[in-house]
């Protein structure tokens, strides 16, 4: 079967998700950098896999890493390959890796931030209330952005001023386009600045998870320096750039269908709903790298091989018509039941589910209560993707407020 070419600049991500499902539950895809592996695309199969016992996170059973085949100046080494942390480990490391993050993050302490996220977006929608009327601002830079990225580093106590340093580096750390000479120096960097922040807080502890996980290491639960800077970067990148995206992919939507619109802003329909049908139909998180299989797993009609890669493709699985029906390609915030696994299945499912949903459930009701006119300023066919494959995630979102 030829496989079929992820774009690297991400160009037309429904587009791609369609010829993915297309082609069945599990289809032969190469990556940006020429790096072959596999692509679950249908629901039922990948709630299966992601329960599989077969397919592990340990990237020493790929076959092409073994042989020396995945370059270390690939731009996405470091989504393959983040180092030790519960994204990468299995069965007791991954509990006892995980149980110390989950426990941060429970609803019943999740809900304890609802307040000081409430006083985050009151404080960005006064800033945006500054822009003269008619002016077209980036709603993404300055209102989904800083939410999330202010929530998830006080949680995990990330001073402010590291924010424009965290900002650059990540944009490279996800782009495709980050040339391979620069990739070695960019993961080191990475490296160095979370090294620095915790060795700050070994000094300074604070009410924060970054301290919680150095009080337990030093409480006999083995983490290491290496799994405590692994896990800080795993949750500051995965607890923002979710969040982002969720927000302003609910205003495309809402924006696009305004019918749906408003419905919503009638209170007819609750904005969980909008969050929960934006979650499917345009998933913060298009594909997620990788699952490595121990022996040959059956698939459908076909075998993903032992010691293949295998990559999730939330993008297309979300809009399945197996599991959603003929509508599966409509957006519809009436639909349910609505049994997505955008924030995964399994034993890795994304732990901060709870707070990403929290912060959109805050944001989005408060920006259309103080900006009910809100409108795109570009047509929709306007947005651009960023040149990143497991992310849908836009340069920009420019709207008027009035």
């Amino acid at each position: 079967m030829t496989p079929i070419v992820l774009d690297p600049f991400v160009t037309d991500l429904d587009g791609e998700s369609a010829a993915l499902r297309a082609a069945g539950p599990l289809v032969d895809v190469e990556l940006p950098g020429g790096v072959a592996c596999h692509a679950v695309t249908h629901h039922a199969e990948a709630r299966r896999l992601l329960t599989d016992p077969r397919l592990v996170k340990d990237i020493n059973v790929w076959g092409a890493w073994q042989r020396g085949e995945i370059p270390l100046d690939w731009p996405l080494i470091g989504l393959a390959n983040p180092g030790r942390s519960m994204l990468t480990v299995d069965g007791a490391d991954h509990r006892r890796l995980r149980n110390l993050v989950a426990q941060a993050l429970t609803v019943k302490r999740v809900e304890h931030l609802r307040e000081g996220i409430r006083a985050l977006t009151d404080a960005s929608l006064d800033r945006l209330a500054t822009v003269p009327e008619g002016e077209t601002v980036d709603l993404k830079a300055e209102f989904a952005y800083p939410l999330p990225m202010n929530v998830i580093s006080e949680l995990m106590g990330v001073d402010r001023a590291d924010h424009p340093r965290l900002k650059e580096l990540f944009e490279k750390f996800f782009s495709t386009q980050t040339p391979p000479e620069k990739v070695p120096q960019m993961m080191a960097d990475l490296g160095e600045l979370f090294t620095k922040i915790v060795d700050a807080k070994r000094d300074h502890p604070g009410d924060d998870l970054t301290s919680a996980l150095i009080a337990a290491s030093e409480d006999g639960d083995r983490l290491t320096g290496e799994e405590i800077v692994n896990t800080l970067q795993l949750i500051i990148a995965a607890g923002h750039e979710t969040t982002i995206s969720l927000i302003v992919n609910a205003v495309v939507a809402l924006e696009t269908h305004p019918e749906q619109r408003a419905r919503v802003l009638s209170g007819e329909v609750s904005w969980e709903s909008v969050i929960e049908e934006t979650l499917r139909w345009s998933t913060p998180t298009s594909h997620v790298l990788f699952r490595f299989a121990t022996e040959d797993v059956e698939v459908g009609d076909r075998i993903l091989p032992k010691g293949a890669a295998l990559i999730v493709s939330y993008g297309a699985l979300g809009r399945d018509e197996t599991q959603y029906g003929p509508t599966a390609g409509e957006f519809d915030v009436t639909r349910s039941p609505n049994r997505h696994i955008a924030f995964g299945h399994g034993p890795h499912v994304c732990p901060g589910a709870a707070l990403s949903r929290l912060e959109a459930g805050i944001a989005l009701p408060a920006l259309y209560a103080r900006f009910p006119d809100l409108r795109l300023a570009v047509p929709a066919s306007e947005l651009r993707n960023k040149p990143i494959v497991t992310q849908n995630d836009l340069h920009e979102l420019p709207v008027r407020l009035s």
